[in-house]
């Protein structure tokens, strides 16, 4: 080779090497926060633990055949769900037995399989409500909430009866047996209830759909517990939430004021989310319930999350888009250190893609560095004592990572999927990287377009379809 050309080359990789310093100086630091972050939560579980306050309720064999305190209005709203939504209504019905509850189905007058479905699922019951929106769908799903929300108070001003409390599921949900009793006896008592959200294993997709069980393991079983236990403001996830009534009431009448049209904003792409914040900012009480039924089970509410890496991404940029950059936009900052605390955990999606895109570069970076090593080309420089430091802190509080993250996906799911977990957390970081960049760009366009779109999950298949399909399968002679 040219001696120009070694002289060029060994210019790139001593300029390389000082990228590499600085983007170590940048990731490290953002690692430590991190984990700092993380680790906090984790010291706040432990010792809740240990104080007994973080353990599983129990629930007494039977509970879920008790009669309600009052009505209940169960919202699902449903955009191309024409094969789970048949399902979710049977196995509602069947696993809820009280009478006084009410399942409201949003439908579009063009998805005729979806209102098929919804009728062929309800056969007839008095327990369903099915709505069809009259505009053209889809609109958003918090869109199609309040004309359910509409519907709902029709229904009340109509029989002079109003509703308990108001529920949010969605059309791939299997529901607990106890859930609406558990949280039918928590709205005496609060205004807004969350139950943990539970994706379910698919053999046929362990490493995309496993990566939720890993995250809502976690985050269900440790971060929502101390966020409760905090008294921070708690987010809704969507399903498995519930609000008394008189604290939607006074949220719709108040947005109505500012020209809403009902309680969930239509113009937000994670109105679930933003929904518990604004209650609790307006001074109602929300609580996070772990409970267990007599069997062990989980009270939570069950679904099978995406399968493919393109459902992924496309789920999880929704949520980037609407917590963390729409929620800056539209919810702004607490002046509270542990609501400052909470916001920051829940809106740094971005930053964590961006930190993870280098640390990933690093990676690519330091396999070139190495090839130039073994040609001669560049010496292995020594790092400076601060940045040997923060990269043992950052290897250290990544082992923690990978302690916790085992024990809680180990703890719901088995010991073979916690050893998976660890493995899976390489895939969760791509997605997340993928799903910041794909959430910042969507973000810019509404920004110019002024409009957001229900860019929603596709569902093949739900719960009690599958474990219909087994039991007549060990039922069926051999």
């Amino acid at each position: 080779m040219p001696v120009a050309n070694v002289e060029l080359l060994i210019r790139a990789f001593d300029t390389l090497q000082m990228i590499q310093h600085e983007l170590l100086l940048f990731a490290a630091f953002w690692f430590i926060i991190g984990a700092v972050d993380e680790v906090a939560i984790d010291l706040n579980w432990l010792a809740l633990r240990l104080g007994g306050k973080a353990n599983s309720i129990h629930l007494p064999k039977g509970i879920e055949q008790e009669s309600l305190k009052g009505r209940a209005a169960i919202l699902v709203p449903a955009w191309h769900e024409a094969e789970v939504l048949g399902s979710m209504i049977r196995h509602t019905l069947s696993a809820w037995q009280q009478s006084d509850f009410c399942l409201y189905i949003g439908c579009y007058r063009n998805d005729p399989e979806t209102l098929a479905a919804a009728m062929d699922g309800a056969n007839g019951d008095a327990r369903v409500r099915i709505i069809v929106h009259e505009a053209q769908g889809p609109t958003t799903k918090a869109d199609c909430l309040n004309r359910l929300y509409a519907a709902l108070c029709r229904d009340e001003a109509q029989t002079g009866v109003p509703y308990f409390s108001v529920m949010l599921q969605d059309a791939e949900d299997m529901v607990h047996p106890a859930a609406l009793v558990v949280i039918d006896k928590a709205l005496a008592h609060a205004d807004f209830v969350q139950l943990p959200v539970r994706p379910e294993p698919q053999t046929e997709s362990r490493w995309i759909a496993g990566h939720y069980g890993d995250e809502f393991a976690e985050s269900h079983a440790k971060a929502m517990v101390v966020r409760d236990r905090l008294g921070a403001a708690l987010p809704a996830a969507g399903v498995g939430c519930a609000f008394s009534r008189g604290a939607l009431f006074t949220l719709c009448d108040s947005r109505s004021q500012e020209g809403a049209n009902g309680p969930f904003a239509a113009e937000c792409l994670t109105e679930d989310y933003e929904l518990g914040l604004l209650l609790s900012s307006n001074g109602s009480q929300g609580r996070f319930l772990r409970l267990r039924d007599h069997t062990g089970a989980l009270v939570a509410t069950r679904s099978y999350f995406p399968i493919t890496l393109e459902e992924a991404v496309r789920q999880k940029t929704r949520w980037v888009h609407g917590i963390a950059l729409q929620g800056w936009d539209r919810m702004g900052w607490s002046l509270n250190p542990v609501e400052l605390w909470m916001a920051f955990r829940d809106r740094r999606g971005p930053l964590t893609a961006l930190v993870l895109s280098i640390a990933y570069a690093l990676v690519l970076i330091e396999a070139l560095l190495g090839a130039g090593r073994i040609a001669g080309l560049v010496e292995l420089l020594p790092i400076s004592g601060t940045l040997h430091i923060m990269l043992t802190i950052s290897v250290c509080a990544f082992l923690w990572r990978l302690m916790f993250r085992f024990a809680f996906t180990a703890r719901e799911y088995g010991i073979a999927e916690g050893f998976y977990a660890c493995l899976r957390i390489p895939l969760s970081n791509l997605i997340a990287i993928l799903s910041g960049r794909r959430a910042l760009l969507a973000y810019m366009r509404s920004l110019r377009s002024g409009r957001v779109v229900w860019d929603k999950t596709t569902h093949r298949a739900h719960p009690a379809m599958e474990r219909a399909t087994v039991m007549r399968a060990a039922a069926s002679p051999a």
